[in-house]
């Protein structure tokens, strides 16, 4: 039996049998999809994320020397703690934390040797735009990209007003950039949001969507950035313009 907490919340509990160390990969990787799948309840961070992540590895990951087994498990397990740090108004869950030891204890409980065990913690503690910590493997940087994609074009922006009205934040917000971040971003530019209200996806993408590309690691992800960037840009300025009357 695995039982996962997190203080006093119990973050996954599932019973493994021994037949479970005898399946082979495939049978396992279906076995960690239900699992993160249960886990994934944030609306801007759901299943239908992972899948376009999880399709992204695969794209950016033709023609590497990649291990493909560590990819797809820590695109299934990247933000399966993204409720917990959402739920924590303390701001002081880190998802990537979370996603790591969950991945870390289901993965030894099917039976995964240890050192892609900790191959896939490495991908999941790396991939955070906002963290501390740099992806180092080619599996790390092939996910921290792909994540990265999923917040352009116009999936991002879908991605954008899925969380504007989850956090009950702003459609958009004519401000001075540096006080803002003095009065509502904790840590900086790339800290922690402290009130999410205020918040809009025009601020995230002059703090953050629009510099993405310049953060990515293989080249064609890259190419994918600068393309879906222009048409975030372009429906902000457009955006604008309408609420601005002159459209």
């Amino acid at each position: 039996m695995l039982r996962l907490s997190l203080g006093s919340r119990i973050l996954i509990k599932c019973g493994f049998g021994i037949e479970f160390l005898h399946m082979n990969f495939d049978d396992k990787l279906k076995k960690i999809r239900l699992i993160a799948g249960e886990m994934m309840s944030c609306s801007a961070h759901d299943c239908d994320h992972v899948g376009r992540v999880y399709n992204l590895c695969l794209t950016l990951a033709k023609g590497k020397k990649v291990d493909l087994g560590v990819l797809e498990i820590a695109a299934l397990f990247h933000d399966v703690g993204r409720e917990n740090e959402h739920n924590d108004k303390t701001g002081k869950t880190d998802h990537a934390k979370v996603g790591a030891l969950v991945a870390e204890k289901v993965l030894r409980d099917l039976g995964f040797d240890e050192e892609k065990i900790q191959h896939v913690k490495e991908c999941i503690l790396s991939h955070r735009f906002r963290g501390k910590i740099a992806p180092k493997s080619l599996e790390a940087k092939i996910l921290f990209d792909a994540d990265k994609l999923d917040t352009l074009g116009a999936i991002g922006i879908a991605r954008s007003y899925v969380w504007v009205g989850k956090n009950n934040a702003k459609i958009y917000t004519d401000t001075d950039l540096d006080s803002y971040v003095c009065e509502n971003i904790e840590g900086g530019v790339f800290g922690r949001i402290k009130d999410k209200s205020k918040h809009s996806p025009q601020i995230e993408f002059d703090l953050k969507f629009g510099n993405i590309k310049e953060k990515l690691f293989t080249k064609e992800a890259k190419k994918i950035a600068g393309e879906r960037t222009k048409f975030y840009s372009d429906f902000l300025k457009r955006l604008k313009k309408e609420i601005e009357g002159k459209l």
